[in-house]
């Protein structure tokens, strides 16, 4: 392998043939353009040999495609987002795609950045979990007829593509599932977030509280400050179980508060137990390999997955971009010992 990368202009010449015929060659269209074997291959050799790597950005401008989805959530090291990362990235490399990905850490200066970033790599598409205040942004990319798949919370106001969960359903269930335990002070210990999924989750816990007549105790939700250090979190949780010792059951509104929960009980020497309930909000190893194993309201990663590809792919498909799809999937209480 050469020292110095070559360009396609030196691989023309080495090559002794034009430009246009190794870009053909590059971008797939050496037989379309009737190109000889001969010459595909002399080319292809020296692509090899020299370890020529195309520059993404040149290409798509070239061809007009990138061949890149963009995907941008809140925190990829939350299991949730890692989980649906995962299976987009392997579903969209099937379709002969590349997946780049970020965090936005629920910024909305960080969320847009990251918008403009993707815009100047040419991305093809964009599968969003949207920060709040990102509204003109993301509305100025279906303006450019942009393929566009919101996912997990959904803006009002946008007409976007969008894949998400009944997540009052799931609450409610959940909450539910207490009450037919004899439960009588269910806490729900949710984030401090002003978004909708969190909201219905909220509201479902409360009304499943209400359509079963029993006294809805405003001061046993607890609302923790979005990115709090993990330990601060424990702290304002003993507090609170401490405060209110007659909690017999608990939901948490998203796994991260389900950790640092089940930690502040531990630190409590609190039991799990036929005396006090847990359920965490989205399922994860942790749950299953706690003692005792801890209920969950699991996600359906895959169908959600399924769902944002496919989506993606009919608007890439599309020469005028299809009028916007709202699917709403069933999430799934696991009950477990807890």
């Amino acid at each position: 392998m050469s020292s110095k990368a070559l360009s396609i202009k030196d691989i023309a010449k080495k090559a002794n043939v034009s430009i246009t015929t190794v870009s053909f060659i590059l971008n797939g269209k050496a037989v379309e353009k009737n190109i000889s074997t001969a010459v595909i291959e002399k080319v292809e050799k020296i692509i090899k040999e020299d370890g020529f790597k195309p520059n993404q950005v040149a290409r798509s401008l070239r061809t007009g495609s990138s061949k890149i989805i963009g995907l941008i959530v809140e925190d990829i090291s939350n299991p949730f987002f890692a989980g649906i990362a995962r299976l987009i990235e392997d579903k969209a490399y099937k379709k002969d795609y590349k997946i780049i990905y970020s965090s936005t850490e629920n910024q909305p200066g960080k969320a847009k950045d990251l918008i403009n970033l993707f815009k100047s790599r040419q991305v093809d598409a964009y599968i969003i979990s949207p920060a709040g205040g990102t509204e003109e942004e993301i509305q100025g990319l279906i303006k450019e007829h942009k393929p566009v798949v919101l996912f997990d919370r959904y803006l009002p106001g946008l007409n976007a593509n969008y894949v998400g969960v009944d997540n009052f359903k799931a609450s409610y269930q959940a909450t539910e599932h207490f009450i037919h335990r004899k439960k009588k002070n269910i806490a729900l210990v949710t984030v401090d977030l002003s978004v909708e999924q969190i909201n219905e989750r909220s509201e479902g816990h409360r009304q499943a509280i209400l359509d079963y007549e029993l006294p809805f105790h405003a001061e046993l939700v607890i609302r923790i400050p979005f990115a709090q250090p993990k330990e601060e979190t424990i702290q304002q949780l003993i507090h609170f179980f401490n405060q209110y010792a007659e909690i017999d059951a608990v939901l948490f509104a998203t796994n991260y508060l389900a950790i640092s929960g089940l930690t502040a009980l531990k630190q409590m020497d609190k039991a799990i137990d036929k005396d006090f309930s847990v359920i965490a909000y989205d399922d994860g190893e942790v749950f299953k390999l706690h003692t005792p194993q801890i209920s969950a309201v699991e996600q359906p990663l895959e169908e959600i997955a399924e769902n944002i590809i496919n989506l993606i792919f009919q608007q890439l498909s599309a020469d005028q971009l299809p009028a916007p799809q709202k699917v709403i999937l069933a999430a799934k209480l696991l009950v477990r010992s807890s």
